[in-house]
């Protein structure tokens, strides 16, 4: 597998996420940056991927070792730079990491020891101009490796640090008194988040602790107040967090302690003011907020990072819509190829690839989609027809008549279309829950092996949600998608199709293995079934039949079970080839899927009497709508019921629309109202 730098990276990141516990954290980032077969689950894989086993095996040595790999990777680049003595030089405020005689030699120490100290870069400038009267000296504070200063440390550096002080009493007194009116007036962890930053940098702070703007704001404002006192809160709490961690006792005894011999200095300080001021002792303050660190346990499993295939969302910024995100598969794109092209080695055609659901720009076509070439007809067709209903027979725009409806506006026939697509994938999930595939724009997974990429499918992301008001929601936000999106025609059918389930689809057809795009990338019947019913039946006739094979076996066909909302009247029908039953004929609204010579388009009405009005004698108007046809006007044909003569007409001649239209209304007779029929 080829290693990406950018999905190591992630894998970095997530496995420090997962180590601290942040869960909520990892699935905002999955969402906005799903996982792919590229990403590192494994702790031990991302080490050897990032070669660091040997900085691994000294962390697991140390007394408290890091929890995570970047952690131990930010450890040690910092002291990377321990022997480059000219780090600080670019950044007085910034924290740098010297040898200690170096130290030593700098700020005139008796310490002799050996390890890395911490200071910042302002006391080793300050300290180094001594002819600078102005500038009160700073106190340089040596630490140990761990970040900890022990107890014969902190007398030495209380009397070392009590001495310099009093050269310049009245400014130290000054930056006291100041120090203590904050540290009084501030929350009771405002202390020891002023010291989390030089902590971060230090590589010694231990559990997940936040920071703000706001705090980091306080830190700067405090860093030019110093005091004798400060430098020992700095490494009040890491002893704390230390001795959390490692089990040990004696840090009430030794911090008691230290806590004693810095307010004896501190006291020694504020005699020395002449009475001046008043005697102000700074307390330690417990933190109450920060998490409890003893619940975490250090440990060195090469566990697998959690998977988070599915993330529930809750999306503020719309009515509490709520979703969960999938990312695209190879085994899901596979089968999905597997049951529209019947193979996972094809690839969809361009008339695919480049439909979406515009609509026309005709003035008296505007509820029209446009079909830009042949192919994905029948699934055009069946949302053209839904978009109908929604325009013509909901309540959209109630204060028109119903023919002033077909002149929508451009927010109008988006909303349609949204709940169009809405109703569409709802059924197909059983009213139940839907699926929406959605553009990531980006490749989710590399595809390998039996399956032959195109960019399509390895770019989608799959929204499933539970009711039909979120799932409403979420197409709203993402209908540029499908309406002037490129792949609009596509991501539909993978919805469709998602949402009733494969498995489920194979066992709606008469043969498991048939593919919704047949030939000359067509649909199926099947397909527009799924989409005007919610069920990818193989025929259209009502209910299901069961045929004799021979040998006592059987053969079950499965029809259309309930009444629709959008019916169905095809040329077959007229040829004898097979019929549509009552349920597709009589739907529940005048709004009929066309199919004729192999292509769908679309035939309604705008009153809903004509499919119940029994009188032979009737007339009435249908509207004639196809998306292929380069139509520039409105087709409307008016039929008269029961006044048909084919004994007068060359059935050569009859427009196969009209032979539709008689396979419902037997002996009608169809004016084209100085239309030029279509034959």
């Amino acid at each position: 597998m080829v290693i990406c730098v950018e999905e190591v990276s992630a894998s970095l990141v997530r496995e420090y996420l997962s180590r601290k516990g942040l869960k909520k954290t990892i699935a905002c980032m999955d969402e906005e940056r799903p996982r792919t077969q590229s990403s590192i689950n494994n702790r031990s894989h991302l080490r050897q991927v990032l070669h660091i086993e040997d900085l691994y095996k000294a962390n697991k040595a140390q007394s408290s070792p890091l929890r995570t790999l970047l952690e131990i990777i930010v450890k040690h680049h910092i002291e990377g730079h321990k022997d480059d003595p000219m780090a600080c030089e670019g950044n007085d405020s910034s924290l740098c990491l010297l040898p200690a005689k170096t130290l030593s030699q700098k700020n005139g120490s008796n310490s002799d020891h050996s390890s890395a100290s911490f200071v910042s870069g302002d006391h080793i400038k300050l300290r180094s101009h001594d002819k600078e009267a102005s500038s009160p000296p700073r106190v340089v504070l040596s630490l140990d490796r761990q970040g900890i200063m022990n107890h014969s440390e902190t007398r030495t550096w209380l009397n070392a640090s009590v001495d310099e002080t009093r050269q310049c009493r009245m400014t130290s007194l000054h930056d006291h008194d100041r120090l203590t009116e904050t540290v009084n007036n501030s929350p009771v962890n405002e202390v020891s988040q002023r010291s989390r930053p030089s902590r971060v940098r230090r590589g010694i702070l231990a559990g997940p602790i936040s920071s703000t703007l706001q705090e980091s704001t306080k830190q700067r404002q405090s860093r030019k107040v110093v005091t004798p006192q400060l430098p020992f809160r700095k490494e009040e709490e890491p002893r704390q967090s230390w001795d959390r961690l490692s089990g040990k006792s004696y840090q009430q005894n030794v911090l008691k302690k230290s806590q004693s011999d810095a307010t004896e200095g501190v006291k020694s300080l504020e005699e020395e003011g002449e009475g001046r001021y008043d005697k102000k002792i700074v307390k330690s303050k417990t933190q109450p907020n920060v998490r409890d660190l003893s619940e975490l346990v250090l440990d060195d499993i090469d566990d697998e990072l959690p998977e988070f295939p599915k993330i529930s969302i809750k999306n503020s910024a719309t009515a509490a819509s709520s979703h969960t995100i999938c990312p695209m598969d190879q085994h899901t794109a596979s089968e999905l190829k597997s049951i529209l092209l019947g193979s996972s080695l094809k690839c969809f055609t361009v008339e695919w690839r480049n439909q979406g659901f515009g609509f026309s720009d005709t003035h008296d076509l505007r509820y029209g989609v446009v079909q830009k070439k042949g192919g994905p007809c029948g699934v055009l067709a069946s949302i053209q027809a839904f978009v109908l209903k929604k325009l013509l027979f909901e309540n959209i725009d109630s204060s028109y008549t119903r023919l002033q409806r077909l002149r929508p506006t451009n927010a109008t026939r988006r909303k349609c279309l949204v709940l169009a697509v809405a109703e569409v994938l709802w059924r197909a999930g059983d009213e139940k829950q839907a699926t929406v595939a959605i553009n990531s724009g980006r490749m989710l997974f590399t595809p390998s092996g039996h399956y032959k990429s195109e960019g399509v499918l390895e770019k989608i992301n799959c929204f499933t949600v539970d009711s039909i008001k979120n799932l409403q929601s979420l197409l709203e936000q993402n209908i540029d998608q499908f309406e002037t999106g490129e792949l609009g025609c596509l991501l539909l059918t993978i919805s469709a199709v998602l949402s009733r389930s494969i498995d489920k689809l194979k066992e709606d057809m008469d043969v498991a293995t048939t593919a919704l795009i047949g030939a000359h990338g067509y649909c199926t019947q099947e397909l527009v079934n799924l989409l005007l019913v919610g069920r990818a039946v193989s025929n259209v006739f009502d209910g299901n039949v069961e045929l004799d094979s021979g040998n006592g076996n059987s053969t079950l066909l499965k029809g259309i079970k309930s009444h629709c909302n959008i019916g169905l009247l095809s040329l077959f029908e007229h040829y004898n080839i097979f019929k549509v039953g009552d349920f597709l004929k009589n739907p529940l609204f005048p709004i009929w899927v066309v199919c004729s010579e192999s292509h769908f388009s679309v035939l309604f009405g705008l009153q809903e009497e004509l499919l119940t009005n029994q009188d032979k004698s009737v007339e009435f108007d249908l509207y004639y709508y196809d998306g292929l046809a380069n139509q520039q006007e409105e087709i409307r044909l008016t039929v008269s019921v029961g006044k048909s003569d084919l004994s007068c007409q060359d059935a050569d001649l009859i427009p196969p629309l009209e032979l539709c239209i008689r396979t419902r209304w037997k002996d009608a007779f169809v004016s084209w109202n100085d239309t030029e029929p279509i034959l």
